[in-house]
Parts: structure tokens; sequence; C-alpha cells
């Protein structure tokens, strides 16, 4: 069983930079930097019609040496409501569940069980602009969760929330939040609207992600954190 699997997150913007040019190599370039067991994407997949994937399977496989897990419903895309989940070969999709979320755009999240490595729930999210709407997505969530048998959880993603101290109080109250340096915007980032949550068996370290220099791939820098069962749960 691994140990620990290295966990990150990346609003890609659909391949599009800073520079206003889209590119998927170098969305892919940045994802390999950080040599991730799993990855969560958002805005993995383009928004108007069958929503087609930013990044294809096949390069993805060639630049990355990850595959995409089968979360969405088929078709073009990868994800579901853009959220996609990337992982390297060994790790693999045990139970899956798509949710749509309350609120004014629509959202959604994706709840996927990891196997092959240490038991590991991760989900991907990437919350609404308004602070309301997130805190019933939050709601949503956590309620989604709670009919589930109990498994090592780690929420994550575009958090979308400005603050760090106020919005998130929801999540707070059943997961530890984990705040990274800022990730927003890309070039000159102020705000860490890119975060993790995880539950109390678990334990994560932050890892340092180089923050690039000119123009990004994307207008979000990607996070990254290590993660192990808690002590008591890893006996």
């Amino acid at each position: 069983m691994t140990d620990a699997l290295r966990i990150a997150s990346y609003n890609i913007r659909a391949g599009l930079g800073t520079d206003l040019r889209r590119d998927a190599g170098r969305v892919l370039d940045r994802i390999a930097g950080l040599a991730p067991d799993l990855i969560a994407l958002q805005e993995a997949d383009f928004r108007l019609g069958p929503r087609p994937a930013a990044l294809a399977p096949a390069l993805i496989r060639e630049r990355t040496g990850l595959v995409p897990l089968a979360v969405g419903q088929g078709g073009p895309s990868i994800g579901w409501h853009g959220n996609a989940i990337l992982a390297r070969p060994g790790l693999h999709l045990g139970r899956v569940e798509r949710i749509d979320l309350p609120g004014v755009e629509p959202r959604g999240a994706v709840i996927a069980d990891i196997e092959g490595g240490f038991p590991l729930r991760l989900v991907a999210v990437h919350l609404g602009l308004l602070r309301h709407s997130r805190r019933r997505q939050i709601d949503h969530i956590r309620a989604a969760l709670e009919r589930l048998p109990r498994r090592p959880t780690v929420i994550l993603g575009d958090f979308n929330e400005w603050s760090r101290m106020r919005g998130l109080g929801r999540m707070a109250r059943h997961f530890t939040l984990v705040t990274p340096a800022a990730t927003f915007p890309a070039r000159r980032a102020v705000a860490a609207l890119d975060r993790m949550a995880h539950s109390g068996d678990l334990e994560l370290r932050l890892v340092p992600v180089d923050r690039g220099r000119g123009h990004q791939p994307s207008d979000h820098l990607p996070i990254l954190a290590e993660a192990r069962l808690a002590a008591r749960d890893a006996a």
C-alpha cells in the first residue's frame, strides 16, 4: 500500500494563458512539473455545446504520464461541470458520484473513491462566485458525503473564496481547511482561491510550488500537498 500520495489541484481555464493564448501543451508541462499522483482540474472542458475536453486524453498521457479517470458521462468531455481528475497508472476509480450543485450558476462536484493506494476519497469542486451560493453548495456536498460510508477524504479545487477568515465556516466545522499561498491572479497572486480540506483521519502537508515567471498557462496557479493516513489510522 502506498504510504503517501502527492495530490494537486489546478484551475486550467480551459488552457487559456495570461497572454490570452490557448496552449494545452504548456498546461500539461506545468502539471508534469508538479509530479502528482492525483490532480483535480477545474475548467477542464469547454463550456459550450457537448463540452469537449480542453486537454486531449492521449496528449495528457504523453506529456504527464497521467490518465484521466472516467468521472464524466462520456462523450468528448473528460470531466463533470469542468471538474476532471487525472491519476498516475496504478491508481484507479472505484465509486464515483456526480453532483449538481445549487446556486445562481451551473456548478457541479465529483466524489471519487480512489483505489490502488491507501483508501482515499477525492471531492473535486469548483464553487460558485457568490458566497450565498457557495454556502449552499458546501451544505449540499457535506450532505452527499454523509450518505456514503466513511472514508479518508480530501475536498479540493477552486473554492472561489477571497477571504481567509470568512465564508467557509460550514466546511471548517467538519474538515480541516488547508490554505496555500495566493493563487489568483497567476501573475500577481493576491487571493487564495484554490484550497484543500481534509478529514481527521488524514494528514496533509503543503508542498511549495514553483510560481514561475512571465506569462502563465492559466490565470490560476496550481496547489500541491502530500497526503497520508493519520498515524492512528495507519497503524
